[in-house]
């Protein structure tokens, strides 16, 4: 039993906001096979017509750009799993970092001493983000576009605003 002005444990963890913030990718898997077929096509009757010209060695220099090519975007993809996560809840803010190679950082604030920093330039718009409390700013939503960390500012601070005020005790429900 408990008295009347108790909150319930479920309640101050209920999910205020969420967000899974990933790195955007044009480029998808079929589209990646596409171009590197078109770029092996393009050197391969490059470097055959030198090989005709009985310039051989650079047919070989060919075939290196194309596999300097595949790499790059090998190494472009797999930086796409890199992503941030940020859990708002009455009594926390989480925020937790995932790097490519699957190496894990974790902060976690108290939304009644954290603030929103942007860092905004007056031609490209919303450069960066920062949480600060307690002397400690981390910066968030580096991979997000400007327009993205304009509207990730204000959804993120109307939930802190949220968050601070409590949740919503009503006992007659």
């Amino acid at each position: 039993m408990t008295s009347g002005n108790d909150f319930d444990h479920d309640t101050m963890n209920a999910v205020v906001f969420a967000a899974r913030l990933e790195p955007h990718r044009s480029l998808n898997r079929t589209g990646f096979l596409v171009l590197m077929g078109f770029v092996s096509a393009v050197s391969f009757a490059a470097g055959l017509a030198f090989l005709l010209m009985g310039a051989w060695p650079v047919f070989g220099f060919f075939g290196l750009d194309v596999l300097v090519i595949y790499w790059a975007f090998r190494v472009n993809f797999r930086r796409a799993a890199a992503y941030e996560e940020v859990r708002l809840t009455y009594g926390e803010l989480r925020l937790r970092r995932v790097s490519h190679r699957g190496q894990t950082l974790e902060w976690a604030f108290n939304p009644l001493w954290l603030s929103i920093q942007q860092e905004s330039h007056e031609e490209f718009g919303v450069e960066h983000l920062y949480l600060v409390a307690r002397g400690r700013r981390i910066g968030i939503a580096s991979f997000l576009s400007p327009e993205e960390k304009g509207s990730f500012y204000k959804a993120l601070t109307a939930a802190l605003q949220e968050a601070r005020r409590g949740p919503t005790y009503n006992p007659v429900t």
